[in-house]
């Protein structure tokens, strides 16, 4: 007489049933947290672009300033020479005493 086990097999597909229920309920969980995470990284990436380009803009203006200052003060090294050349007499003088 041969003696054979229960059948366990049903008690094991209703347990992966209730499982493969609940995967893709944590799987749409998981994609719109996803989806959020990098809508939200993705409006804070805007934000620093918008602010880039405000600093840009104020640094060109700052540069044109700047060119400004230059050009005003570009004269004062060619005048330099002309001036030691016309005290070359008083450092001499100086140099005697």
């Amino acid at each position: 007489m041969l003696l054979t086990a229960p059948c366990v097999t049903p008690a094991l597909y209703r347990s992966y049933s209730v499982k493969e229920t609940a995967v893709p309920t944590v799987a749409v969980v998981t994609l719109i947290l996803a989806t959020l995470i990098i809508a939200a990284a993705a409006l804070g990436l805007l934000r620093v672009i918008f602010h880039l380009r405000a600093v840009v803009k104020t640094l060109d203006a700052l540069d044109g300033g700047v060119a400004v200052i230059a050009a005003k003060t570009s004269t004062v090294p060619s005048v330099v020479p002309s001036v030691n050349a016309s005290l070359a007499p008083v450092r001499d003088f100086a140099e005697t005493i």
